[in-house]
């Protein structure tokens, strides 16, 4: 388990600096991204990249990871307390979410959205 902690530091550290091609180095690459901000999955980096990229235009999120374990059946959820504001600096979301993240290869090959 303790060998998740430095993907997701590096993960969530380039996402918030908006570092695409950081963030991808930690995904696998048929990675299923759950699109909260649209609905469904984005699929494969760019679909992935092309995702944030419009969600960019449109919202600031910040995510920071507050906590990990591993679930019973073998996926890691990272606690995470994320701050989403509009472009205008509107403040939409402030609160604990949940990523369930299966690994594979080492990488992130999927990641689910639960509240907090």
């Amino acid at each position: 388990m303790e060998q998740y902690h430095a993907l997701i530091r590096k993960a969530y550290a380039a996402f918030n600096a908006r570092d695409i091609p950081t963030v991808l180095t930690t995904f696998h690459p048929q990675v299923r991204w759950s699109k909260a901000w649209e609905g469904d999955y984005a699929t494969g980096h760019e679909d992935v990249r092309d995702y944030w990229l419009r969600q960019w235009q449109e919202l600031d999120p910040y995510v920071e990871p507050t906590g990990f374990s591993e679930r019973e059946d073998g996926r890691l959820e990272v606690a995470v307390h994320q701050v989403v504001k509009d472009k205008q600096g509107q403040l939409l979301f402030d609160g604990p979410v949940k990523h369930i993240y299966t690994i594979q290869d080492s990488l992130f090959r999927q990641m689910d959205i639960e509240q907090g």
